[in-house]
């Protein structure tokens, strides 16, 4: 195609000077990197651990105070989990992964496959250690492949580029994410090691503050010229996107943003929106260089109707909640849009107890940029919809009469909670829910399904094609997919197929610890019921399908000691401690 004509920069000469350094040095780095020798990527992989283990404290303390968390708010732990723990982990399955393909075996090997509808292989990514099966008890994950892959391809290609560790593909530009402070260093390890790319990341200006941590804690990758930290606003970033040097981009952010990237602006002058419908017209994109993007959506929450107990109803509408109110609702996988039965008996029942869980979720602010005119709006859209924690909370729950399109197509991006009703029991209820999601909510990041064990049993293989069927990267059963993003041997990002002309959720993938291709979608599974309901789920099915010794999880915004189990949890991530472990275990009974 045609290359569009490229903008004149906005930058100065000064502030062009130190990124043009900066993507020099990358240079360098870029051909130190391929004479790295995997096992010494390993090691680089142990280095950095440490360094992210020195800053972890800090790196959570000051990610809370960015949003407004005092070091001792209740939901604190949410940046221990969402920052240094979810780097951790990371890091350690990266290193496992190097020194697998190191001693010539596939990052596969040992790790069991089987059927997947619509003629699909799954493997069993998670647990891979005695130790996630503990701290996670009762949780299991699963990459499927893409239709047709067969074991032997899956098994053969997975290592990406570090199976031809010698040839560089340039430099990388990653825009970091504003929301979530493990995103940047997340995407920064996943070009590396999945690409060999070295890197420039432009750190989003809603975590300035912890650009001094990210540059001690990345240090490793610094110091050899393998990385290149800068900030900035939109004026550098559309500098980095077009320079000549930069051989692909990759971006975590909204779907306004990656449009703006590839076409050109969609605001500023009649000239400057008109040469960009020009643009999309004649499919002569802005951006001459491959984009890969993470871009979130209206993500669903199908409850499957059953016969649920008093502290079901309870728990999973504590468990919405959390979907909802995680990071104050800033986050791309945040649930939205409750799909729920009108002919379930215990319909109004569960509405109760969610409005009531909803209203009594500890308060902290909405702190995301135009996080407010994002609520403004709602209430716009929504006039009838019930506010509470001093008008920082919405929920919308659709009449007959109202009309869903607000609440299925707008990522409020905030704390705005949806209530869509749909006809039905079982299966013809999953199956219309399905469909419902697919059609017409916005994005394919990730969908969450709820769903007793004896109805899951019940439908048997009509459960497992109604997964089949959801047109999402990621699916949690009875989990948040956020359990989907934290897991690194999963993959996280939309459903293949979308192109820049239709971005949906994104292009590619990111995390994939175990850097497997031909990958279509990642699933984690859940209890129903948490320790010590679980016990009455395993006797009354009399299978452990369903065993857990996990209580209610740090993660839920209800947990009474969510922030010292999390903190708790990072730092065993961070030294290996089992005694102090134990004690983070006995707080967790506490939640």
């Amino acid at each position: 195609m045609p290359a569009a004509t490229q903008p004149a920069s906005t930058l100065t000469d000064e502030q062009r000077a130190p990124i043009d350094t900066a993507i020099g040095e990358l240079a360098t780095g870029a051909a130190s990197w391929v004479h790295l020798t995997l096992a010494q990527r390993a090691k680089l992989l142990d280095g950095l651990h440490t360094a992210v283990a020195e800053v972890a404290e800090e790196w959570a303390l000051a990610a809370g105070q960015s949003k407004g968390l005092d070091p001792r708010h209740p939901l604190l732990g949410e940046e221990w989990l969402a920052g240094p723990y979810a780097t951790l982990v990371a890091l350690e399955a990266y290193r496992r992964t190097l020194l697998t393909l190191a001693r010539g075996d596939s990052p596969l090997e040992g790790i069991p496959t089987e059927p997947a509808p619509g003629d699909r292989r799954r493997a069993q990514v998670f647990p891979l250690s005695a130790i996630d099966d503990l701290l996670l008890s009762g949780y299991s994950g699963e990459v499927w492949f893409e239709p047709g892959v067969t074991d032997a391809a899956a098994r053969r290609d997975a290592g990406l580029a570090q199976l031809t560790p010698t040839t560089s593909q340039g430099i990388g530009l990653v825009l970091g994410a504003g929301n979530v402070t493990a995103i940047p260093v997340l995407d920064v390890l996943y070009e590396l090691l999945a690409h060999n790319r070295v890197v420039l990341l432009k750190v989003n200006p809603t975590q300035d503050t912890l650009e001094p941590i990210f540059e001690r804690a990345l240090a490793p990758l610094i110091e050899p010229g393998f990385l290149r930290i800068i900030r900035g606003g939109g004026d550098v970033g559309g500098y980095v996107t077009q320079h000549p040097d930069i051989a692909h981009v990759h971006i975590t952010g909204a779907a306004s943003t990656f449009d703006t990237i590839v076409w050109g602006p969609s605001r500023g002058t009649a000239a400057q929106k008109a040469a960009t419908t020009r643009r999309r017209n004649e499919n002569r994109p802005l951006l001459q260089k491959p984009i890969t993007a993470e871009l979130g959506g209206v993500s669903p929450i199908i409850v499957v109707p059953g016969a649920w107990s008093d502290a079901d109803l309870r728990y999973h509408a504590e468990h919405i909640v959390t979907m909802r109110l995680q990071n104050s609702g800033h986050n791309c996988i945040a649930g939205q849009t409750v799909l729920l039965s009108r002919d379930w008996p215990q319909r109004d029942a569960f509405l109760s107890e969610l409005r009531r869980a909803y209203a009594a979720a500890p308060r902290r602010p909405v702190w995301y940029p135009r996080g407010d005119e994002s609520l403004a709006a709602a209430a716009s859209d929504y006039p009838d919809a019930v506010w509470c924690a001093d008008g920082t909370r919405a929920l919308v729950e659709i009449g007959p009469d109202d009309d869903p399109s607000e609440i299925e197509t707008t990522e409020y991006f905030a704390p705005v909670l949806g209530v869509v009703s749909l006809p039905g029991n079982g299966q013809e209820f999953l199956d219309t829910a399905v469909a419902h999601a697919n059609e017409k909510l916005a994005g394919t990041l990730g969908a969450n399904l709820l769903i007793d064990p004896v109805t899951e049993q019940a439908l048997g293989d009509g459960f497992e094609r109604a997964l089949a069927d959801l047109r999402y990267g990621s699916i949690a059963v009875n989990a948040w997919t956020a359990l989907v993003f934290i897991t690194p041997t999963m993959t996280w990002g939309g459903f293949p197929g979308s192109t820049i002309g239709d971005v949906e959720s994104g292009i590619g993938i990111v995390h994939n610890a175990l850097l497997l291709d031909h990958v279509e979608r990642s699933i984690v599974r859940g209890p129903f019921r948490p320790f010590p309901r679980s016990i009455s789920t395993v006797l009354r099915s009399r299978t452990f399908d369903q065993w857990s010794v996990l209580p209610k999880p740090p993660w839920f915004v209800t947990s009474k000691t969510g922030a010292v189990v999390s903190e708790g949890l990072t730092r065993f991530r961070m030294n290996g401690d089992k005694v102090a472990l134990a004690a983070t275990l006995v707080q967790a009974f506490r939640a």
